[in-house]
């Protein structure tokens, strides 16, 4: 078995289609969309298969789908035995996901909360109307300046160099666009996201979460899971569910995370789940780390053809 470190992604990662040949291809993945489909009491299944790509971006529909995704795919790889896990990470939603993988959570009590999480982040985005951008090529005192001039933003995601996400209230994100060019930045992308997240106006939210989160029984994690809003490892459980609570409306750590798993001498990452953004967020951050994605059946079939495992996987 080859160590090395989990990664789960976070929204964003959705697309129609996802996980259809999983489902199709390995009875252990049909198990998990099946059980999805019963615990949310809604055909999640069809939307993630079908689409339409409007009903499916919806953030209380993305998230689910985007884990119940990514837990079809680790159950099909762990039936491999191919990897031995020692650190689990993921990026906000990730996070959840990452802990299923870790016993840390169970997926029917995961996809509950994250279900709940994405409801309470839409009423959330209802109540307080907000965006976020991208900025590319702009040091972070410079982007922090600016959040500070203009008010009304927050950065909300720090996943690599030069890449710097901010939330906040529409009007004000819109401003900060404008200037950001004329600050420095190379580039500002509007996302195409319903709300400002990992924001203060996401407090709404977080309130509400706090509730469910502390009516489920979370269980020490086998392997140390990276908190988002500390970039450090824990199996604490009370520590865990703190930090589930405080991401909503907090930054992510993204970066500092995999700074912190890569200082630990872990050098191989799989990303298990759709797309394969974070595999591209790490190349920014270290062009010598090895990323493997795990998402579709020819990648599990490019493992279990490896003559051995002290070889690196194929690269997707």
């Amino acid at each position: 078995m080859q160590d090395t470190v989990y990664i789960f992604p976070g929204q964003g990662a959705q697309y129609v289609g996802m996980g259809k040949e999983l489902y199709n291809a390995y009875p252990e993945a049909k198990d998990i969309f099946d059980k999805a489909n019963q615990i949310l009491k809604f055909d999640l299944t069809k939307l993630m298969f079908e689409g339409p790509m409007k009903d499916l971006t919806n953030t209380a529909n993305s998230q689910v789908a985007i884990l119940t995704h990514s837990i079809a795919a680790l159950k099909v790889l762990e039936k491999t035995g191919f990897y031995n896990p020692k650190i689990g990470l993921g990026l906000s939603l990730g996070e959840y996901s990452a802990l299923i993988a870790s016993g840390c959570l169970s997926f029917e009590h995961g996809l509950s909360i994250v279900r709940r999480r994405g409801e309470f982040m839409d009423m959330a985005a209802a109540k307080n109307p907000g965006k976020m951008v991208c900025v590319i090529g702009m040091a972070i005192p410079q982007v922090e300046e600016l959040c500070k001039g203009i008010g009304g933003c927050e950065i909300a995601n720090l996943n690599c160099p030069d890449q710097v996400v901010v939330s906040g209230k529409a009007t004000n994100i819109e401003l900060f666009t404008s200037f950001a060019k004329d600050k420095g930045a190379k580039r500002a992308i509007p996302l195409e996201v319903s709300g400002a997240f990992h924001s203060s106006l996401m407090m709404p939210a977080k309130d509400k979460l706090e509730k469910e989160i502390e009516k489920v029984v979370f269980n020490p994690p086998a392997y140390p899971i990276i908190s988002n809003v500390t970039a450090q490892p824990t199996q604490d459980t009370q520590v865990i569910k703190q930090s589930l609570i405080t991401q909503v409306s907090s930054k992510t750590l993204f970066e500092a995370s995999i700074r912190y798993v890569v200082s630990q001498g872990m050098k191989n990452f799989v990303e298990i789940g759709p797309g394969s953004v974070l595999k591209g967020l790490l190349r920014r951050i270290d062009k010598e780390l090895v990323v493997t994605n795990i998402e579709k059946p020819e990648h599990i079939a490019a493992l279990t053809a490896a003559p051995a495992p002290a070889q690196n996987p194929a690269q997707i």
